[in-house]
């Protein structure tokens, strides 16, 4: 009991989360054998009164459970662990911090906007995109992974997808790392609130701007599509590029850094993936999300009394899904804490668990980690972190904010195939 006791005390204190996953790997573990539902206090924010306190889910069938059950446990509350305002909470989250039917409508109109023709166009998009990023530092011999290299693609993706203009890439950069930003220090609610404001202005005006002149974009399809007579608003679109700016970026930029990482500590699996990259890219990138869990944690509501397991929630109640702990349950993961690029089946939760809120860019995610590493392995191939990383201090973002790495200088010509 003393060993429980201590962990719930321990996710309470920021700098346990500042060493990465494999740090809080047995913390987890022990949750899982000894409290798989408990309840726990929330962390104290300055300036806010104290939270209720949450449910912590930690075993992966019990994730499955409450995600895949909208109607007992809805996210239109707050999907993170301290309350915020509605408006604020969708105004951050977009989709993600709503319920059925606003959810649905809107996922909808997204859904028909991303034609075949629009989907192969980003697929060429991005393969083009990584081969420019890995020329730009082929030379160096060394590099930043997360600045130089993890941070550009999704970003540079995301931005060109949403029409945001060119000169303006550095600033949505700047703008989702003040949002999802270190945790070291109490959050600057005015900063959050500015950036996200700055954020939502730049596409609100590209929405806009489609709106009267539609061109053969991805924006101009939103903006135009319509589900059952309804269509996006151009603030929607503002809430919804916030949501792809920070999450998606987030999520794929820690995933090709944390790939680096593991690759490095791994050369076993390094060479077995460069010796049959086709063979095994496929099953390398879900190894890769399943050990990082970029995001690692969503919070839901209970809507009524109901149970996870054997134990009662009452309607109200906060439940919160620790995914970097389902990732590695022994009950669904053969030797769970072995990095095994080969794993199948993988049915890790990187992406959600399931239900209606499975991460909507999944699959450009998938195709972004990808073909960054298969860019990697054909020009500068001997890539290596070269120093430990700096990691996040959050429990919701498993971030690394830099990691040097070295390699073998090489030229990358222009437009080689």
């Amino acid at each position: 009991m003393a060993d429980l006791d201590r962990v719930i005390a321990d996710m309470n204190d920021i700098e346990w989360w500042a060493n990465g996953a494999e740090a809080r790997a047995d913390a987890f573990r022990t949750l899982r054998e000894e409290s798989p539902v408990g309840f726990g206090p929330e962390p104290e924010i300055e300036g806010f009164p104290p939270g209720p306190g949450f449910w912590s889910v930690v075993r992966h069938e019990d994730l499955m459970h409450v995600s895949r059950h909208p109607e007992l446990f809805c996210s239109g509350q707050g999907t993170n662990i301290p309350d915020l305002p509605v408006e604020i909470a969708e105004f951050f989250g977009s989709m993600i911090n709503m319920d059925a039917p606003r959810h649905t409508r809107l996922r909808m109109i997204v859904n028909r906007s991303f034609t075949p023709r629009m989907v192969n166009r980003i697929d060429a998009d991005v393969q083009h995109k990584a081969r420019a990023i890995v020329a730009d530092i082929a030379e160096q011999g060394s590099c930043d992974v997360v600045t130089d290299l993890a941070a550009r693609l999704p970003l540079e993706i995301i931005c060109e997808m949403m029409g945001i203009p060119r000169d303006l890439w550095q600033r949505i950069f700047e703008l989702t790392n003040m949002i999802l930003g270190d945790s070291e220090t109490t959050p600057d609610i005015a900063a959050l609130m500015g950036a996200a404001i700055e954020m939502a202005q730049i596409a609100q005006a590209v929405g806009e701007d489609r709106l009267r002149n539609p061109q053969d974009d991805l924006v101009s399809a939103l903006m135009h599509a319509e589900v059952e007579g309804e269509s996006l608003e151009p603030m929607e679109m503002a809430s919804f590029f916030i949501l792809l700016a920070a999450a998606g970026n987030e999520t794929t930029r820690n995933a090709i850094t944390h790939g680096i990482r593991l690759l490095t500590e791994h050369p076993d699996q390094r060479a077995a993936w460069q010796a049959d990259v086709d063979g095994v890219s496929a099953t390398a990138v879900e190894e890769i999300v399943r050990w990082a869990t970029p995001v690692i944690h969503f919070r839901r509501t209970a809507t009524e009394d109901t149970r996870i397991g054997e134990v009662d929630i009452a309607a109200g109640d906060k439940v919160v899904m620790w995914y970097e702990s389902a990732n590695r349950d022994a009950a669904v993961f053969d030797d769970p804490f072995t990095f095994d690029l080969t794993r199948t089946p993988n049915d890790h939760v990187g992406f959600g668990a399931g239900g209606p809120h499975f991460c909507l860019g999944a699959n450009l995610a998938r195709r972004e980690i990808r073909v960054m590493f298969e860019e990697l392995f054909t020009w500068i191939p001997d890539i290596h972190a070269s120093g430990p990383p700096a990691y996040l201090r959050s429990p919701f973002i498993h971030g690394i904010k830099s990691m040097p790495a070295e390699f073998t200088p090489t030229t990358v010509p222009t437009g080689a195939n």
